[in-house]
């Protein structure tokens, strides 16, 4: 399949808020497939780029997640804890460098090789942000710290060692229904990842 290029006109911008990241209001042409050009208005939130990684253990068929709380999926019904691969936005960092600081910052253990799988955008009708998926082997050793996050920027992050067996289940019951979390998991299941003899 070719790829192809959105033919678009700006006319207008509007920032209607920076107090965190950024949200715009934005005024656009589009040229439709037959060719006419239609005016449309989105309000988009920039709030830059992330990275996550799941980290595994091939011997025991485990891996590292962890659980902190999230306001917004508080507002929308949840319980407000959601159990996640470790997570963070890049901050002017290229992507392996920061989720390898991010996996020690959030779950304690020191990994110096990682394996980027895939790049997706996660809710690309209204945030701008894209995500580097990566993959970690893990081993006891490899643990430097409790982890836990940085309290001053407000985590409490617990760190959760599960198998996949129970992690695949966590998504089938609804008790794992963050969409990064459960793309690296399907993802390592998929591909055999805990059953191989071979480093990845």
């Amino acid at each position: 399949m070719q790829t192809k290029h959105a033919e678009i006109r700006i006319i207008e911008t509007k920032t209607l808020s920076d107090n965190w990241y950024v949200l715009k209001k934005y005024t656009f042409d589009l040229q439709r497939h037959d060719g006419e050009w239609q005016r449309q208005q989105r309000e988009v939130y920039d709030r830059g780029n992330g990275a996550t990684i799941l980290l595994y253990n091939r011997d025991k068929k485990t891996v590292i997640l962890t659980r902190q709380f999230r306001f917004p999926v508080f507002i929308n019904g949840h319980n407000g804890y959601l159990i996640e691969s470790a997570a963070g936005l890049l901050d002017n960092m290229d992507p392996e460098s920061r989720i390898k600081a991010e996996a020690e910052e959030e779950t304690g253990f020191r990994v110096s090789s990682v394996q980027k799988v895939f790049e997706a955008y996660m809710s690309p009708g209204s945030v701008t942000e894209k995500l580097y998926f990566y993959l970690a082997e893990y081993q006891p050793r490899d643990r430097a710290s409790a982890g836990g996050g940085i309290k001053a920027e407000g985590e409490d992050i617990e760190v959760l060692e599960l198998t996949l067996e129970e992690a695949l289940h966590g998504i089938e019951t609804g008790l794992i229904v963050d969409g990064k979390t459960i793309m690296l998991l399907y993802h390592i299941a998929l591909k055999g990842i805990l059953h191989r003899n071979q480093h990845i």
